[in-house]
């Protein structure tokens, strides 16, 4: 299935909106750093840039969506009641953070074993949050039939407004390192890709774009080799801001024009490039978060003599998870025991 080039150039924000959009998230924020690690360039053997969206208010990019996307909201429902929304954790926390700002209720759904820290986070920014499905699509499919029943708004996953917000942090690397060749970003539903996709076409750039997605979670690796939308299986125990079933049918037109290509890597080499971040800048990265330095890897011997950029969505990962990754022993070791990072049947 070819992109539908009139809707997805419809749907492209100017880089006059961008900026708008990143005046409202700097009223909550400020931006987040772009470094050039010593001992990852000596790894790489050229020069890699990552950009540090754990170091967000709420330890992950999310939150910059979220802030736009409330702002709108605000002005187009004066009287709304509440709102609902669908998570595996950080979008429920920029959520929360918003909420709490606009002083809006919120009803946050998470599947069954959840992150325990990511749910400690949303009820710590004020929010409900209700337990309900096996995996994030049973989860939004109860969090709008609660919507419904209670009249509040049901805030998605994936719009507009939030590639808006989230595309600011793409704004800042591309104005901070213009010269980048390539930038490996994790798809989780598409918001984060489509807002560096968003940035680089108002900038008139040509910095290729790599999307990154788990082994485990296949939905968009086959969606964007297909060209048509594929629903998959979910069986990593680790990226859980990956653990996508069923793509955006939006987000995978704007994939498919303007994203090269699509690196999938497995659980076993997330650990790695966690252990990596650990050691080489000393930051903790989440599973998704450490996935763009995972296929990085994965493509070193190509990459020499290229500038890199590698975007770290995010930092919260379970203390109990992130010990077994510098451990080594995530793979085998969460297999055999309760943990709380979506280590079910995903289906």
């Amino acid at each position: 299935m070819p992109p539908n080039d009139a809707l997805v150039a419809e749907w492209l924000p100017t880089l006059s909106e961008l900026d708008q959009a990143g005046e409202i998230v700097y009223q909550s924020m400020l931006p987040t750093a772009q470094h050039c690690w010593p001992l990852l360039c000596e790894r790489f053997e050229t020069q890699v840039w990552v950009k540090h969206e754990n170091h967000t208010p709420i330890g992950a990019f999310k939150l910059r969506g979220g802030l736009v996307y409330f702002q709108q909201l605000r002005q187009r429902e004066r009287h709304l009641r509440g709102v609902v929304s669908a998570t595996r954790g950080n979008h429920g926390q920029s959520i929360g953070f918003a909420a709490r700002k606009f002083g809006i209720p919120a009803t946050i759904v998470v599947p069954h074993g959840n992150s325990v820290e990511k749910n400690a986070a949303m009820r710590a920014l004020g929010v409900e949050l209700v337990e309900n499905g096996a995996d994030f699509q049973d989860a939004r499919q109860f969090a709008e039939t609660l919507a419904a029943a209670r009249g509040w708004h049901m805030l998605p996953s994936f719009h507009r407004d939030l590639v808006l917000g989230v595309a600011s942090y793409s704004l800042e690397l591309l104005r901070a390192v213009a010269h980048l060749d390539v930038i490996f970003v994790p798809i989780g539903l598409g918001s984060g890709i489509c807002g560096l996709i968003s940035a680089r076409e108002a900038l008139g750039l040509s910095t290729e774009i790599v999307g990154v997605v788990s082994e485990q979670a296949p939905a968009y690796s086959l969606s964007f080799a297909r060209r048509e939308k594929i629903e998959a299986p979910v069986t990593t125990v680790l990226a859980d801001g990956m653990a996508c079933r069923i793509p955006e049918m939006q987000a995978l037109e704007i994939i498919w024009r303007y994203v090269s290509r699509v690196v999938s890597v497995t659980d076993q080499e997330i650990s790695n490039a966690m252990q990596i971040y650990f050691t080489d800048t000393h930051n903790v990265a989440e599973g998704a978060g450490a996935a763009p330095l995972a296929a990085a890897l994965k493509e070193r011997e190509s990459l020499r003599g290229k500038t890199i950029g590698l975007v770290l969505t995010g930092g919260n990962v379970d203390q109990r998870v992130f010990r077994s990754v510098l451990q080594d022993t995530i793979v085998d070791g969460l297999e055999n025991q309760p943990v709380d990072i979506g280590r079910r049947k995903n289906v």
